[in-house]
Formats: structure tokens, C-alpha cells, sequence
């Protein structure tokens, strides 16, 4: 590609988008390179597609939902915040609407629109996608960048191309869900120029208990609180929602305790979730209870057998839970049932990796970043946004609402950076 562009921004995901998006409003020629034969591709299947654009919560809250350092993202939010998301889609023709939990989702429950309305803006502000273009190498001459990529177009041959830009956004997302094209390539130019890349790992990830019972896939529990223990500390408590997948314990609870469990679990330490069937209700209330429960069978304690159990546990949970429950309560009895239904404990062998992981923990190093315009310490022409950086946040719109916000401070911060050359 011949001449030296303004802007070059490597990564085609939501951060990529909205960097080149907000540099071309600006008024700077933009070249964006995408991996894959589309951008977006990952934004497509976020939310079980239906794509949780960000989550309303006012900053004090929203906050609270971000690690390791939530405060690195105070200026990027309010630069661009939940609100101007949601008014900058509906601006550019995207409905939204908002649901349970204050998340935000496109009106017709599809990710694909939020894709498209990504890509249409970016086509009317004249920024030059060149698809099928996997990043090698960057260096630096002088104050230019030279991006060596590949060009995946032909199914016959690759040709090695090169892209020079007096400004570079890397926004390449990390390593989670790699069949969309994640492969860390971000991380190893960073390094290339000289920026420290902390120790990555999933988030927001699966967790496989040890001895899993298959009949619990797809059973969906609500209203049940999770205790989340390290080495046998309590570590982390929550409520909400859980489920179980062919992977393991997931859903809004599960995601929200993968991320220390998951580090934990990298360190080499034990890891258990304990289930609290019925939070609400206090452990002596709850023996009340089941002694009333029994009392109606008419049944004699010492007659209860696993059958007459079985229907027991059917007053107090899902039938489909009934079978698992029981084969992992062992010597389950009528005085132990209160107990058991307040202290279900899984322990956790592993996790399901990045295969399936919603986002990666660790990045390019925040010390190395400048917050208020996304700038490196180290390359005042260096730019990042995104999954990239060493910055994640809970399921529930709160990390796409960071990819956007650090995409628009840093497109907005490097077209001011080379307007000023």
C-alpha cells in the first residue's frame, strides 16, 4: 500500500470501529486491517447474539464491575459514556432497548445489526478497511509505522503487504473465543515496541466441577447465592442466577466469580463453589420448613427411603435437579436436608479456557498508558483500546461499553496527535 497514512488501526472488533470511526469524524484519513474477511466477528455472537451493547449503571456503580484498575477507565467513560453510546447508535440509526439488569440491547435483538451499523458509519466517513489482513510485525522509522501484514484475500496465495501510518491504534482484542480470529497478535507487537504485556488469562469463563453429573446440563437456577472459596477462604459471595452447561457452572453468577476462581486455578490453588438453594431463607426457618414438609407425608422419619426422599426434595427444587442433587448429598437425610439445600459444594477441577471465554484477563500493562487519551507512555504516535488493554469487566455490557469508550478516546486522541504534527 503505497504512502504514509495518517492513521492505521489494527482490529476490526468493537474497539477498532469506534477508534477508526471517531479518528475519521475528526477529520483523519484512517486505514483499519481486520484479520477476517469481515469485521465484527466476535461482536456478532456476544450476548448469545443478541449483543449487550453496555450496561446503563451511572459510574459509581459501573465502576465496581470493572478490574483490575477501574479507575483507568474513568476518563475513556466519561469522554464517552453508557449514554452517548446509546445516543450515537440510535444517531446513526441503530434502536435500542434497555432490559432487566440495565443492559442494553440493539431493539431487534440482533448482533449482526450492531456489526452493520459499525460498518455502514466507517464506509460514510470514508475509512479504508483492507479485510483478510493478518498482522506480522510492526516496527518504527523515525516517527512512521511500518505494518507488515499478510493478505489472506486469495485462496490461491498469500502476499506480504505493507501499510505506513504516522499514527497506530492497536486494538486487537485478546485471546478469548480464538475460532473468531483472536490469536494474541496485539500482545506481541506491543512487546515488539517495547510495552510490558502482564500475564493473560479467561475470564468470564465456564468452571468444570470435579466428578461432573451430565444430568444437570441446562438446568437454570435463580435467586440462589454463590460462595466462591480459595484454598478454603471465602473469597466471594454473590446472587442471582446459575447454569449448567455441557462446560460447567456459568450464567450471570458463574461468570462473576470465573475471574478469581479462574486466576486461582492458574496458581495452583483449590478452588469450590458452594450453591445456596434458598438465600433468603435463614438455616433454622429452613429446618422449620422441611420438618413441616415431612410432617404433610405423614411418613415416619425412620420409613424415608431414597424414594420417599426424592419426593421430598421435589418441595424444594427443579425435578430435573432432584437426581444429582441427591447422588452428591451423600447419607442425606431429613435432619441434614436444611444444611445440604444451603451448602451445595462443587469443587472445581479446571475451567473451559479461552475457547469459550467471553473475555481476557491481562493485557498490555496500564502503567505503560496514558487514561486520558489512550496514548502510550513509551510512543507518543502508539495508541490503544480495548480487550487488548490489561482491563475486563463483568458479564452484563460492561465490556463492550470499555471497548467503546477507550476506542473513541483513542481515536479521538490520535487524530488530535497527528493534526498537531
Amino acid at each position: 500500500m503505497e504512502g504514509v497514512r495518517q492513521i492505521v488501526v489494527v482490529g476490526g472488533g468493537p474497539a477498532g470501529m469506534m477508534a477508526a470511526i471517531k479518528a475519521a469524524e475528526s477529520g483523519a484519513e484512517v486505514v483499519l486491517l481486520e484479520k477476517n474477511h469481515l469485521c465484527g466477528r466476535k461482536l456478532a455472537i456476544t450476548g448469545k447474539g443478541r449483543c449487550n451493547i453496555t450496561n446503563t449503571k451511572p459510574w459509581s456503580e459501573f465502576m465496581t464491575h470493572v478490574h483490575p484498575k477501574n479507575n483507568f477507565v474513568k476518563s475513556a467513560f466519561f469522554n464517552f459514556s453508557n449514554e452517548a453510546t446509546i445516543e450515537y447508535f440510535n444517531s446513526i440509526g441503530l434502536e435500542t432497548v434497555e432490559t432487566q439488569g440495565d443492559r442494553v440491547f440493539p431493539k431487534s435483538m440482533n448482533a449482526f445489526d450492531v456489526v452493520d451499523a459499525l460498518v455502514d458509519r466507517m464506509r460514510q466517513v470514508g475509512v479504508k478497511v483492507v479485510a483478510d489482513a493478518d498482522l506480522l510485525a510492526v516496527c518504527t522509522d523515525g516517527n512512521i509505522f511500518k505494518c507488515t501484514f499478510n493478505d489472506l484475500s486469495s485462496p490461491r496465495f498469500i502476499r506480504t503487504d505493507v501499510v505506513m501510518a504516522k499514527a497506530l491504534i492497536i486494538a486487537t482484542g485478546g485471546l478469548s473465543y480464538p475460532a473468531t480470529g483472536s490469536n494474541g497478535r496485539g500482545y506481541e507487537v506491543a512487546a515488539s515496541l517495547g510495552h510490558t504485556v502482564t500475564d493473560c488469562f479467561p475470564s468470564l469463563a465456564a468452571l468444570l466441577p470435579r466428578n461432573y453429573d451430565s444430568r444437570l446440563y441446562d438446568v437454570e437456577l435463580r435467586n440462589v447465592g454463590l460462595n466462591l472459596f480459595v484454598d478454603h477462604d471465602l473469597i466471594q459471595s454473590e446472587m442471582g442466577e446459575v447454569t449448567f452447561t455441557e462446560d460447567g457452572i456459568e450464567g450471570p453468577l458463574g461468570f462473576r466469580v470465573s475471574r478469581k476462581a479462574i486466576h486461582a486455578l492458574e496458581n495452583g490453588s483449590s478452588v469450590e463453589l458452594v450453591i445456596d438453594l434458598k438465600p433468603a431463607v435463614p438455616i433454622n426457618e429452613l429446618k422449620e420448613r422441611v420438618k413441616r414438609e415431612v410432617a404433610s407425608f405423614k411418613w415416619e422419619v425412620p420409613m424415608i427411603n431414597e424414594a420417599r426422599m426424592k419426593k421430598i426434595l421435589r418441595r424444594f427444587m427443579p425435578a430435573e435437579m432432584i437426581d444429582p442433587f441427591y447422588a452428591m448429598s451423600k447419607n442425606l437425610t431429613v435432619n441434614t436436608l436444611a444444611d445440604r439445600l444451603k451448602d451445595w459444594r462443587f469443587p472445581i477441577a479446571k475451567h473451559a479456557g479461552f475457547r469459550r471465554a467471553v473475555v481476557t484477563a491481562g493485557g498490555v500493562s496500564l502503567d505503560e498508558v496514558i487514561s486520558k487519551t489512550m496514548q502510550s507512555r513509551l510512543d507518543k504516535g502508539l495508541f490503544f483500546a480495548g480487550e487488548v488493554l490489561d482491563l475486563d469487566g463483568d458479564t452484563g455490557g460492561y465490556n463492550l461499553q470499555m471497548a467503546f469508550s477507550t476506542g473513541a478516546l483513542a481515536g479521538l486522541s490520535a487524530a488530535k496527535y497527528v493534526a498537531a504534527l
